[in-house]
């Protein structure tokens, strides 16, 4: 993988104005490390996605701030909970001398026998795995190979994969990652004894945040709830 940097900025725009910053196409972020200073940098939205779609979580990204080029990977997304676009960036610095331990997708392939010619579903257990390696030899992804699998009930765990010499697994060897289970058809049978009324509330209040910075306010041209509000996750998010 070819070099990728980034040019960035020191900010000192937080709260409210947070939402014009980035109707401008720029992205709010953050960097930080065990031995670095956080700090607040923004970074333009385009040139951000374009590196990202690249490096994702296990690619080195080099910041270009000020004089000065830090080592990182690209630590945290805050998306917008209906829309999805990136609202805010977590970098995080590392020595590319020492191992870090990171977090590394899962990539299905093959074709299992089970699923193929018996019908069975395939389950992916684990998303992603712990691994840990220097900085260069992090993997992209760990390739799956699901044509082992070949009667219903066959699971793979990361005892099964293939070791590397450059990474070494931190997720526990006994932790399945794939299985194929049968398929069985579910039936519902209405409730004749009772009747009840399911009421649905989709309405959510869009709040506004900055990821690591734990800024947050209602961005102004969010809607009224027509009902209470539902925090969407851990961490307040907004709109664009």
């Amino acid at each position: 993988m070819k070099k990728l940097t980034l040019e960035v900025a020191k900010r000192d725009v937080f709260g409210k104005k947070l939402n014009q910053l980035r109707k401008s196409g720029i992205l709010p972020a953050n960097v930080y490390g065990p031995d670095f200073k956080s700090t607040s940098i923004s970074v333009n939205l385009k040139d951000f996605i374009k590196t990202y779609k690249i490096a994702r979580e296990t690619g080195v990204v080099h910041l270009k701030l000020d004089k000065s080029e830090i080592p990182t990977l690209i630590k945290y997304l805050q998306r917008h909970p209906v829309k999805d676009n990136v609202l805010h960036a977590d970098f995080r610095k590392i020595d590319l001398t020492k191992k870090v331990i990171t977090e590394v997708p899962v990539l299905v392939v093959g074709v299992s026998l089970a699923v193929s010619q018996l019908g069975g579903v395939l389950l992916t257990q684990s998303k992603t795995l712990l691994v840990e390696a220097l900085p260069s030899d992090i993997p992209q992804a760990i390739e799956v190979d699901i044509s082992a699998i070949k009667e219903l009930g066959q699971e793979i765990k990361v005892s099964d994969l293939i070791k590397s010499d450059s990474y070494e697994f931190k997720t526990p060897v006994d932790k399945v990652v794939i299985s194929v289970i049968a398929h069985k058809e579910e039936s519902v049978t209405p409730d004749t004894t009772a009747a009840a009324t399911e009421v649905l509330t989709e309405t959510e209040k869009e709040v506004e945040g900055e990821g690591a910075e734990k800024a947050s306010e209602k961005p102004a041209d969010a809607k009224p709830a027509d009902t209470k509000a539902e925090n969407p996750g851990d961490k307040a998010q907004s709109k664009k």
